[in-house]
Order: C-alpha cells, then sequence, then structure tokens
C-alpha cells in the first residue's frame, strides 16, 4: 500500500512537470511570435484593433440615439393625441349646434327673442371650434371640393348640371383631422361622371 501510494505521488508530480513545461513552451512561443514582428507589424495590428474598438463604439453610440429619438417621438406623439378620444366625445356636440342652427334659418326668424338664442348658439359654436383648432383639431367641410378618399367617405353619388365628376356637392356631416390624423371623415355626396353628349350631326357607323 505504502509503494502504491509513493507511486501515484510521482506520477502526479511528473504530470504537474510536464503541464508547467508545456505552459512555458506556450508563454515562450507568444513572446517570440511578437518578437519576430517588426515594429511596422505590431503598430499595423493596435491600428487595426483601435479601428475596431472604434467602430463598436459608434455602432453603440448610433444605437443609443436611435433610441433616445424613436422615446421622443413616441412622447410628442403621446402628448399630440391624448386627447383625441377626449375629442372625439366632443364631436356629437359641434354637430348638434349646426343642426340646431340649420333647423332655423336667419331668414325665418321673427322675433327678437328667438333671434337672440340663434346669436348665442353661433357664438358658442364659433367658441368651440376655436377651442377645438386650438389643440389641434380642425374642421373639413368640403362642399366644391374634390373627393379624396384619405379625408372623405362617399355616402352617395349623383349627377349634377354644372359640376365635373368627383366633385364634392353635399356635406352630410363635417369631418375633423388632429393635427395631421384623421379624427373622423367627411361624410359626402359626389358628382356623377355624366356621359358626354354625341354630336347629332356626326355620322353613324356604316353597317357592313
Amino acid at each position: 500500500m505504502n509503494d502504491t501510494g509513493k507511486e501515484r505521488k510521482t506520477a502526479h508530480a511528473f504530470e504537474e512537470a510536464a503541464n508547467n513545461n508545456v505552459a512555458e513552451e506556450g508563454e515562450e512561443s507568444v513572446a517570440t511570435d511578437a518578437a519576430e514582428r517588426s515594429p511596422e507589424e505590431r503598430l499595423a495590428a493596435l491600428e487595426s484593433e483601435l479601428a475596431e474598438h472604434k467602430d463598436h463604439l459608434l455602432r453603440a453610440l448610433a444605437e443609443t440615439e436611435n433610441v433616445r429619438r424613436r422615446a421622443q417621438r413616441e412622447r410628442e406623439d403621446a402628448s399630440k393625441y391624448a386627447v383625441a378620444g377626449f375629442a372625439k366625445e366632443l364631436l356629437s356636440v359641434a354637430d348638434n349646434l349646426r343642426r340646431a342652427l340649420d333647423s332655423l334659418p336667419q331668414s325665418e326668424i321673427k322675433d327678437e327673442r328667438t333671434r337672440g338664442l340663434v346669436t348665442g348658439v353661433e357664438a358658442t359654436e364659433r367658441e368651440l371650434l376655436s377651442v377645438f383648432e386650438r389643440h389641434g383639431l380642425r374642421r373639413i367641410d368640403p362642399e366644391g371640393e374634390r373627393f379624396d378618399h384619405n379625408l372623405h367617405q362617399a355616402i352617395f353619388e349623383a349627377e349634377r348640371e354644372g359640376k365635373p365628376g368627383g366633385t364634392v356637392i353635399e356635406v352630410l356631416q363635417p369631418g375633423y383631422v388632429l393635427h395631421d390624423r384623421l379624427l373622423r371623415p367627411a361624410m359626402v355626396g359626389v358628382a356623377k361622371q355624366t356621359p358626354k353628349p354625341t354630336d347629332p350631326d356626326e355620322p353613324a357607323g356604316t353597317v357592313a
């Protein structure tokens, strides 16, 4: 048993010595390679390593800037469109004020009391629209304009003399834009493209 223990210790010592020799040989090899490289080669290697680190740094800075800009844009959008839901609820109030005014034209007002009431409703509508505009909410009332599918919703199409096809001939409900985002399209009637009348003097085609 004692001989076996001694043999194990001896083998372990030999193994450690062999490992130390391998490590020393590796270090000597690296040192030899470094010594064999010329100053120009060492300088080129350092410059290459520096350029690689610089590239990594620039990429990291660019990514950080992109994240910052994206976060800033999201904050600005949240601030600009935070009132969208509340503003949409108020559109029905503006619609009702306009319906009330349309239901009683100025020409049909017979007494001063009614005239004063209508004047008050008109003032309320103007103030409401002014508040809308101060918060970036703009009314779309496109009668007489060309139909724009980005802003308008066609409810009907009809022929209208003197109006080219695609012209808005009636606004059933005005639309609204919040900053550059459509909040509600304007519901409109659009002029139909009328066929070009044929010339009665134009000769008819011959039949073979």
